[in-house]
C-alpha cells in the first residue's frame, strides 16, 4: 500500500464519517492518526512489508524535488500527528464553530489521494522533514 492509497482512505473515511453523521467512525480515525504519529507503526510500512518485502517508495510524494533535510523526523510521521491535532481541536473542540474546516480537510485529503500530490507533506518536507 502506498502512502496515496492511504491519504485517498483516510479522506474517504473522514467524509464518509461527516456525511453520515458518525462521530465514532471520526474518533477511531482521529486515534490511529495520533497512534501511527506516536508509534511511527505505519499501515502502509507494514502493508508493504508484508505484502512485498520492502519499506515502500520513501520518495513517494515529494514531485520528484529534492529537499534540505534539517530534522530527524519524518514527514509523514508529522503529517499523521499534525492531522490529528487539527482534527481534535476542530472536530472535537470547536465543532459549532468552525464545522467547515473539517469538510475542506477531507476533501484534500480526499485529493491528495486521488492526485498523489499533498501541499501539506510538500511543506513539511520544505520545512526540513525527513
Amino acid at each position: 500500500m502506498s502512502n496515496r492509497v492511504y491519504r485517498l482512505f483516510v479522506g474517504l473515511i473522514l467524509l464518509t464519517g461527516l456525511y453520515f453523521d458518525l462521530p465514532y467512525l471520526i474518533y477511531g480515525l482521529i486515534g490511529v492518526l495520533l497512534f501511527e504519529g506516536i508509534t511511527n507503526l505505519r499501515i502502509p510500512i507494514l502493508v508493504s512489508k508484508i505484502r512485498y518485502h520492502n519499506d515502500g517508495d520513501m520518495s513517494e510524494g515529494t514531485l520528484g524535488l529534492s529537499f534540505k533535510q534539517r530534522f530527524n523526523f519524518d514527514a509523514e510521521r508529522s503529517w499523521r500527528l499534525l492531522l490529528g491535532s487539527v482534527l481534535i481541536v476542530v472536530y472535537v473542540i470547536f465543532f459549532d464553530q468552525v464545522w467547515y474546516l473539517t469538510w475542506f480537510m477531507g476533501f484534500a485529503i480526499f485529493g491528495a489521494g486521488l492526485s498523489g500530490v499533498c501541499p501539506l507533506f510538500i511543506s513539511l518536507k520544505w520545512l526540513g522533514f525527513r
